[in-house]
């Protein structure tokens, strides 16, 4: 037989045969030389487990359990595994349409590839292999090993560019990664217009203008223990044996009434077919406001699975945009806005689009950093300028460390509190959808039963466990991983650094969600919540208690059944929320006094509250008293009062004490004293508000103690005198629980008295911070927003 010219074009998240550019390419130039076209698929065992292709069970699999680094999930579980098998079956079927045909094989790209190189060899065969590179770090590997094995045996290889994506890598504004802007705003404005920028797609090679498929009994067959079945069916049963009961512990079942957002079966067909639906149906007119939906298939395109495999492209959906706004497909003529140009809903569809791009990019950019801990940064980002990038000096640092929680005992820092048992606890709760708060819970079961959540709840679920938790955003991340049907490594990594604040979001970690206020926001009727988490469907209309049980009293939740429900008597955590608003402030606000000034001098008056600057009557000559004001703590902006002598007088400005401020603790221990209060006319002489000690907000030892603000008598003498209110302790910090502070006491005399307060409650699971705050009449404590207490004895 003679020797043949056979390309091997290795598949991988490219599963399409249209707007393929290596299959464009080999049918439309007919002078590449090839005899022999030979398209392979080769589930690899490092991405997604393979035992269950094992029929002897008597042999083992060379191969280690393709299990994930950090938390050791499933690298790949039951729903994308079945959504890649189909979308495999499905390229397979329209190759062979074409006179074409697709090779399956199980095993490392090493391995395969040097199997079919040798076997082709040994026959005299030439070989060359081309495939289309991806992003992530583990896919850069593959590559090189791939390139490898081909030098070794002197064989050509190629990667190409893959043009999946909305904008041509080649089109872009920069040649080097480095130079991709550190906020997507920026790269987004480098790129418009946008509905200008994508090229065109290709078609879909013809029939017979492929070169032809190898004879099979001149391949290869795959390698022992393995053995593939010859119908899909039995493909599907074998690739998701091991992987079909992934959890290892009970989850709570699936609710009788919930259904799946995403039940659409993978593949080019699937998706072009979903892509005309999203066009025809009408979504399309309604996007813009409909995607932070929550229940349903058509709240947003439910593309992404698709656009993930490379089932179909970006530049696709941008075409079929193009149809709708340019009035180019007849079909479309009844849907809302046809024919009339680019509007919101189709603007937003394409920067849905570029955020997949810039994702892709900054993975790029950042390389192995987009599965550190730490990202980029080597810290969590808490600089809220919006330029995204790296400081390398200056006044505030762009990042700080954060001790991240983690339940591996082997990993965890000497210095977490608590320990890793109880955050296992913190962490199974969390992905098992039973913390106690309605959305949290709603989105994991959803995740869990279906392998699909919004992006909505996605968002609010990571916010979650990094910032509200403290939990390495890495475990989190892998559980995605694992479940999601729409996985991809750019997306899925870049998103969980960025939502846990030390990615590219300039706001860092000032971007913290409350997730009974985005309930309130996104499900508002509680019908997604009750949906997926059906225990809380007998609250009924009393959403607060729907979307965070702990919220019941003792009668609400005998009425529902669950007195005894771990939801409601323990939650992970209690968030602070009120749905009719804010609650109002309990710091009194009162009326400033005026100053006086010398006869020769005008008085330094307060002509307005919470001025910093007061006026002086004019035409004297004296130098005025600064207006005074009232001490209150929690304002740093304000500074000491003056009098300000107008332009027709010649008193100097005079100077008095105004607003104390109010200081952050350091890091690495308690913060320092509060500057003092400001005086305050009163009958009888000043009354002084002292200032407070802050808590630096990081320090892992030592609890915030208030300060002593001033106290008013409620009934004595005449002639008032300086009384002192005691400043309350902060609760624990991390090693035990805090003490109380001295209160207040009313005295009938003209002595300073002090009264004794509590012990603080005893904190469990995790550490809290408070900064504790005088506003000059009594002291009172604000929770920092990402540590709190999980719950209370």
């Amino acid at each position: 037989m003679a020797p043949r010219n056979v390309l091997i074009y290795l598949f991988r998240k490219d599963l399409r045969v249209s707007d393929n550019p290596i299959l464009h390419g080999l049918a439309t130039q007919k002078d590449h030389g090839f005899t022999h076209l030979l398209p392979v698929y080769i589930f690899p065992a490092n991405h997604i487990e393979i035992s269950g292709f094992i029929s002897d069970q008597s042999e083992k699999s060379p191969y280690p359990e393709a299990r994930s680094k950090v938390a050791g999930y499933w690298r790949c579980g039951p729903y994308r595994a079945k959504f890649i098998s189909q979308a495999v079956w499905d390229v397979k079927n329209s190759l062979e349409s074409i006179n074409s045909g697709l090779l399956l094989r199980l095993g490392s790209f090493q391995d395969v590839l040097e199997g079919l190189l040798d076997g082709l060899k040994a026959r005299g065969d030439t070989c060359s292999v081309w495939m289309v590179g991806e992003e992530g770090l583990e896919e850069i590997q593959d590559e090189i090993s791939i390139s490898n094995v081909c030098r070794t045996r002197g064989y050509d290889f190629e990667k190409l560019v893959d043009e999946k994506y909305f904008i041509d890598d080649r089109d872009l504004n920069f040649a080097e990664p480095q130079e991709l802007p550190g906020i997507f705003t920026d790269y987004r404005k480098s790129v418009e217009p946008l509905r200008e920028r994508p090229r065109k797609s290709l078609p879909t090679p013809e029939k017979d203008s492929l070169p032809p498929f190898p004879e099979p009994d001149t391949i290869a067959e795959q390698s022992r223990p393995f053995s593939i079945p010859d119908t899909y069916e039995g493909f599907e049963t074998a690739l998701l044996k091991p992987v079909k009961d992934f959890s290892g512990a009970p989850f709570p079942e699936h609710a009788e009434n919930a259904t799946t957002a995403h039940p659409f079966k993978g593949g080019e067909t699937a998706g072009q077919e979903r892509l005309q639906y999203v066009m025809s149906s009408g979504i399309i007119k309604d996007y813009k406001t409909s995607r932070n939906g929550l229940i349903g298939p058509d709240f947003s395109t439910k593309l992404s699975a698709y656009l993930a495999q490379g089932c179909i492209t970006a530049r696709q959906i941008h075409e079929s945009l193009l149809a709708y706004e340019d009035g180019s497909a007849a079909e479309l003529e009844e849907i809302e806005g046809y024919g009339q140009g680019e509007n919101i809903n189709t603007k937003s569809v394409r920067e849905e689009l570029m955020w997949r791009d810039y994702m892709r990019l900054y993975a790029r950019k950042i390389k192995e950093k987009l599965y550190s801990v730490e990202g980029p940064r080597g810290g969590r980002n808490y600089d809220s300028s919006n330029s995204g990038e790296v400081v390398d000096s200056g006044s505030p640092p762009i990042a700080k460390k954060v001790i991240w929680k983690t339940p591996d005992p082997a990993t965890a820092d000497p210095r977490q509190i608590p320990e890793p048992e109880k955050i296992k606890v913190c962490l199974d709760r969390f992905l098992a959808g039973t913390t106690g708060l309605g959305l949290i819970d709603a989105s994991m079961r959803e995740l869990m039963h279906t392998g699909y959540t919004s992006n909505r709840a996605r968002q609010n679920a990571a916010n979650f466990l990094a910032k509200h938790l403290g939990i390495d955003w890495r475990w989190g991340a892998e559980w995605y991983e694992m479940l999601l049907v729409d996985y991809d490594v750019c997306s899925n990594w870049a998103n969980w650094q960025y939502v846990a604040g030390v990615g590219n979001d300039p706001r860092g970690e000032a971007r913290i969600f409350n997730p009974v206020k985005q309930a309130f926001d996104y499900d508002k009727e509680g019908a997604y919540v009750k949906m997926w988490v059906p225990e809380l469907a007998p609250f009924g209309n009393k959403l607060e208690l729907v979307f965070q049980a702990c919220k019941a009293t003792p009668q609400e939740r005998d009425e529902a059944g669950l007195s005894d429900n771990i939801m409601v008597t323990d939650p992970v955590k209690r968030i602070s929320f009120n749905p009719n608003g804010k609650p109002p402030s309990k710091r009194p606000w009162k009326k400033k006094d005026s100053g006086s000034g010398n006869t020769a001098g005008g008085g330094g008056g307060s002509p307005k509250e919470g001025s910093p600057r007061t006026e002086t009557h004019s035409g004297g000559q004296g130098k005025g008293d600064g207006g005074s004001h009232q001490s209150r703590g929690g304002r740093p902006q304000w500074r000491g009062a003056q009098g300000y002598s107008p332009q027709m007088g010649r008193a100097p400005p005079g100077n008095g004490p105004g607003y104390r401020s109010y200081h952050h603790g350091a890091y690495g221990g308690p913060g320092p004293q509060g500057g003092r209060g400001g005086w305050q006319r009163r009958a009888g002489g000043p009354v002084r508000g002292g200032g407070l000690q802050s808590f630096g907000y990081r320090n892992p030892y030592y609890a915030g103690r208030g300060g002593y603000p001033q106290q008013p008598y409620e009934g004595g003498p005449p002639n008032y005198v300086p009384v002192q209110g005691g400043g309350q302790h902060g609760p624990m910090s991390h090693y035990g629980p805090g003490g109380g502070g001295s209160t207040h006491s009313n005295s009938q005399n003209n002595n300073t008295s002090q009264g004794y307060g509590f012990v603080g409650p005893a904190i469990h699971m995790m550490p809290v911070t408070y900064y504790v705050m005088s506003n000059g009449y009594e002291s009172y404590y604000v929770q920092y927003p990402v540590m709190d207490v999980i719950h209370d004895n």
